[in-house]
């Protein structure tokens, strides 16, 4: 069974504490936006997806039980608290577009004379619902997808090896995950010989929760440092690389967790296919290039300590980016819910849509 990392009940938001994984399982209260934008900021919750989840619903929550006196107290309140949301991890596009899909629900239904304040905030709260289950449809139908395209390289059906980088789990999302979907589902058609995960350090997410959950799931699995990945891919006939995307840019160019780039540069050296597993909500087809993508720099302390023990030299200067992004000419195929689309194609077939 995959790790619930969200529970909601309408009124009520609870997250699983990612900063505590993997020696305490504990979940965190969310009761409303200031909440939201702190356990998404200290990254006690993670992943472009979960984020804009537990975004929306913290201000879900924090409506729940108020009473607007007219539909543009709640527009302006709606368009105010999501707009702070967004500014908590600003890489991360999945945020900015529920932002903007709900902000414009919003105007929408303030404009609608037939649509009184109530049944606006009834609808309001169930678009931000319905983000729980469209999510884990669609990391389903990334698996599906990815795995086929995987498969469809070897000319038998033979269990295969995979490489990911950092958590795309059930962690990371509604449940499922996105290249941990693909993972999970060659394990369930039974063509998982074996799947490493990468420690993704400095934050380790690879080494807490990537291998927290493949644990849990008892799936053939082993952790390899960082700077292992091109010894294993000349060692271990890897079949393919699959990683996530916290932003995607109209030419194909990726933002993902830092360590993506130079592991897609290892992998067209050992020509090993590199994809990228995100929904349509990674897209961000108004950006053309990674060039425009705004990286979050991290503070010092995650590169020079582990818990409370210092393992950097005092006074050593620090440069942190969270992301980096990998080239679209580096990347074989963007696994998405609606099939693999090639870097080249993507900004084509979106708009076609």
């Amino acid at each position: 069974m995959s790790l619930e990392s969200i529970k909601y009940a309408p009124g009520r938001l609870e997250i699983l504490d990612q900063l505590l994984l993997p020696v305490q399982s504990k979940y965190l209260e969310v009761k409303g936006v200031e909440d939201g934008w702190k356990v998404i900021n200290k990254m006690q919750v993670r992943g472009a997806p979960a984020i804009a989840i537990v975004g929306c619903l913290s201000l879900a929550v924090e409506i729940f039980g108020e009473n607007f006196e007219t539909k543009k107290s709640l527009r302006q309140e709606i368009e105010g608290k999501l707009n702070y949301l967004v500014s908590a991890r600003p890489t991360a596009v999945n945020m900015k577009i529920a932002a903007d899909e709900l902000i414009g629900l919003a105007n929408e239904l303030t404009k609608d004379e037939n649509v009184t304040t109530e049944a606006m905030k009834t609808r309001f709260l169930k678009a931000t619902e319905d983000m729980l289950q469209k999510d884990i449809a669609d990391n389903k139908a990334i698996g599906t997808y990815g795995a086929k395209a995987i498969l469809e390289r070897f000319t038998k059906e033979a269990p295969v090896r995979v490489l990911t980088h950092c958590n795309t789990g059930s962690l990371a999302t509604a449940g499922y995950g996105t290249a941990l979907g693909v993972v999970r589902k060659l394990h369930e058609l039974k063509l998982l010989e074996h799947v490493y995960c990468t420690e993704t350090r400095p934050y380790n997410q690879g080494a807490r929760l990537t291998a927290y959950e493949l644990v849990h799931e008892k799936l053939p699995a082993t952790l390899v440092l960082d700077s292992m990945v091109a010894a294993l891919l000349r060692a271990k006939h890897i079949a393919a690389v699959v990683v996530g995307a916290d932003r995607v840019a109209a030419n194909g160019d990726t933002a993902n967790k830092i360590g993506t780039y130079q592991i897609a540069v290892v992998a067209k050296h050992h020509d090993v296919p590199f994809y990228v597993a995100a929904p349509l909500t990674s897209i961000d087809l108004q950006i053309p290039s990674g060039d425009h993508i705004i990286i979050e720099e991290r503070p010092d302390r995650e590169m020079t300590h582990v818990g409370e023990h210092r393992i950097a030299a005092p006074g050593i200067n620090c440069w942190n980016p969270a992301f980096d992004v990998t080239p679209a000419s580096l990347i074989t195929g963007i696994i998405t819910e609606i099939g693999v689309l090639t870097p080249q194609h993507l900004k084509e077939v979106i708009s076609a849509m």
